[in-house]
């Protein structure tokens, strides 16, 4: 696609193109194989377990309830980047236009946000469930964890509604080429020619009273557990308390190590970081935890290993 040749552009006729990962293009293909097979390994495990916790009923529990929420978000996230992606790769598709990489950005940007603070309800239920036991099911009822999982939804969706607004009010002037292989906040807001301290600030403020503060409240909740489980008398108790939330623990890691990296790197490390590996990462991001996570939880939970067993036996029996 031709580069502009006038000064300034309406939203509505602007299209951008994306370059995938600068510097590796030669590879885009022999990278495209293994972020595929991760993302359709993504899309089937977490459809799966949302299956598997929707038609067991011992399995309507809340931390099995924020469980599905974080398989449909995880669905959701890969699902708004990796078709692109792949569309870059395999295709060379590199334009898009404002109106669809501002939604793509939009929804990016929720499901992120969304996701964090599921992953803080879910340090939330292991919490009460380890050091109040006897509270459990008055504390986290079902009317509860349904309100629990509509706020984080609600308070996505205020935080990162203004990021649509925050682009749209920038003057862009021809600059139409985006180093990455989809479409994020600064990402856009770094072609424009006006002043963009509002979105810096923005996203900075978003970035440390969302998601800064979810990690904060789940390293708590997680020290305030550990606390109690070493102060369990039974071995086998504390073992099964500790095995319990380990699989939390490795997605809550997965999750915000990539995310912190790929933050940071951005905004302060470009001239430390190359920029191919910034952007591998972010590729990686959005498809290697939507893949692990429902991996993790089948090896861990021992409720979910049970109902695949059960599923899986009549087909055995009759192969």
């Amino acid at each position: 696609m031709a580069p502009f040749s006038y000064n300034h552009t309406h939203h509505q006729d602007m299209w951008y193109v994306l370059t995938g990962i600068p510097g590796l293009e030669d590879s885009h293909t022999w990278i495209s194989i293994p972020i595929c097979s991760m993302y359709i390994l993504a899309v089937i495990g977490n459809i799966f377990l949302i299956f598997l916790i929707v038609t067991e009923r011992r399995l309507h529990e809340p931390m099995y309830v924020f469980l599905s929420m974080l398989a449909l978000s995880d669905v959701l996230l890969s699902t708004a980047t990796a078709p692109k992606m792949l569309a870059i790769f395999w295709f060379h598709s590199v334009d898009i236009s404002f109106g669809s990489c501002a939604s793509q950005m939009f929804f990016i940007h929720f499901l992120f946000v969304a996701e964090s603070a599921i992953l803080l309800a879910m340090a939330f239920d292991r919490y009460v469930a380890i050091c109040h036991p006897l509270r459990y099911t008055t504390i986290l009822t079902s009317s509860a964890t349904g309100k629990i999982g509509i706020a984080a939804v609600v308070r996505s969706f205020i935080i990162c509604f203004p990021f649509i607004f925050l682009v749209h009010r920038l003057t862009y002037c021809g600059r139409n080429i985006i180093p990455h292989s989809y479409c994020e906040h600064m990402g856009i807001a770094t072609l424009a020619c006006d002043n963009i301290s509002v979105n810096i600030i923005y996203g900075l403020t978003v970035a440390l009273l969302s998601t800064g503060l979810d990690s904060v409240f789940i390293i708590m909740s997680y020290a305030m557990i550990l606390c109690t489980v070493f102060q369990l008398p039974s071995r086998s108790a504390r073992f099964k308390a500790l095995n319990t939330c380990g699989s939390h623990i490795c997605v809550i890691l997965m999750f915000y190590a990539p995310a912190l990296f790929s933050f940071f790197a951005h905004r302060f490390g470009g001239k430390t970081i190359p920029q191919h590996m910034h952007i591998l990462v972010a590729n990686l991001y959005v498809v290697v935890p939507p893949m692990l996570n429902p991996i993790i939880y089948g090896v861990k939970t021992k409720q979910i290993q049970d109902r695949v067993i059960l599923l899986c036996s009549p087909i055995s029996t009759h192969c």
